[in-house]
């Protein structure tokens, strides 16, 4: 099979960690004989600095003409470091989402059992944990009208729903639900929200056409603190932009890392794969950014984009043994270990694979 894949790799470790999830995508097309190839497009800070614009209209044509997106991170200090910047990197992003109609995105949580310990959290809270976030990426606060009166004393910003958002967001949750064990849990705050009354009524009308699905409404405060509870509880959430944003991040840290995550966006046209986590700058050009995010994104990307699921399988299964064998990047090592570089896992992967 030939595949058009097109490549942001974006700000900060962004091209570090995409670089070696390239490599990996490479040696699986070359082992299960497939022909990918990568079209790279700018996005973030470093298309301000190049056009002035944090998602050009080229890169929406490349990625519109992809068959799958494959993304790094966006950010830079210069922008995070100026709130009244004009123009910043993550505006990018939203218009990418809108533009692209991803509405969803897809985040698992599960655990490694190499990692166990990892975690921040007990084992006995966090074993068998292996859960599903579909976030609503296009609606709410994030996108409502937003700004200041009074002379700037005061700022608003608007969270609007439309029930067709909820629907759609929904349909895939409880699609995805009857994939698994069909359970499925809508995260609101229904008890202060009027869009969270829209969510659950809406949620609710839908519960007769997936009679098979157990259907559990919870209020978002009280998912936070269960999350870090029982997370094996749950298995499929469904819940707004801004709940979705803060509350994956705080499950992320169940695995033990945040660079271990992947997730996908997806919706309207082509579907993104990246990693949760951020460009971290700090790390910039150190060549010590852990890259499995991003490896298992495309490893996502193989499976869902492409129905690859062997070659995702043989992705996951190769990163497994990474971790096993200890070989990680400094974020993972346990005292008195050795670190490895991006670059070094990366060909660790390959040389695996």
């Amino acid at each position: 099979m030939k595949f058009n894949i097109a490549l942001l790799a974006g700000d900060g470790i962004g091209p570090e960690v995409i670089n070696e999830a390239v490599k990996v995508s490479d040696a699986i097309a070359k082992k299960f004989n497939h022909e990918i190839t990568w079209t790279p497009a700018l996005t973030g800070a470093c298309a301000i600095d190049a056009v002035g614009v944090p998602y050009p209209d080229e890169t929406h044509e490349i990625c519109m003409a992809a068959d799958a997106v494959l993304f790094g991170a966006i950010g830079h200090p210069k922008y995070d470091n100026n709130p009244s910047a004009p123009v910043r990197p993550e505006q990018g992003l939203l218009l990418m989402r809108k533009k692209l109609g991803l509405f969803a995105n897809v985040r698992p949580t599960f655990t490694f059992p190499s990692l166990i310990d990892n975690s921040p959290l007990k084992r006995e809270r966090i074993e068998g944990t292996d859960l599903v976030f579909l976030r609503e990426l296009t609606g709410g606060i994030y996108f409502g009208e937003k700004g200041r009166r009074d002379d700037g004393e005061t700022a608003f910003d608007n969270c609007v729903y439309t029930r067709v958002e909820v629907q759609r967001l929904a349909k895939k949750g409880f699609e995805l639900a009857m994939t698994r064990s069909k359970k499925l849990c809508c995260v609101d705050k229904a008890n202060v929200l009027e869009t969270s009354r829209l969510w659950r009524e809406t949620v609710q009308a839908m519960e007769k056409d997936y009679p098979e699905v157990e259907v559990s409404y919870e209020f978002v405060d009280a998912v936070a603190m269960r999350l870090v509870q029982w997370p094996n509880s749950y298995d499929v959430l469904i819940t707004e932009n801004l709940f979705g944003d803060i509350l994956t991040d705080e499950a992320s840290v169940i695995s033990g890392s945040m660079g271990l995550m992947p997730s996908a966006s997806v919706g309207e046209h082509t579907s993104l794969y990246e990693p949760i986590h951020g460009s971290y700058p700090q790390a910039t050009g150190l060549n010590i950014a852990n890259p499995l995010a991003t490896v298992l994104s495309a490893a996502m990307m193989f499976e869902d984009a492409f129905g690859l699921k062997a070659e995702a399988e043989a992705i996951r299964a190769v990163v497994n043994k990474s971790l096993e064998q200890g070989i990680v990047t400094e974020d993972l090592v346990s005292k008195g270990s050795k670190a490895y570089s991006t670059s070094q896992v990366g060909d660790w992967l390959v040389a695996n694979l």
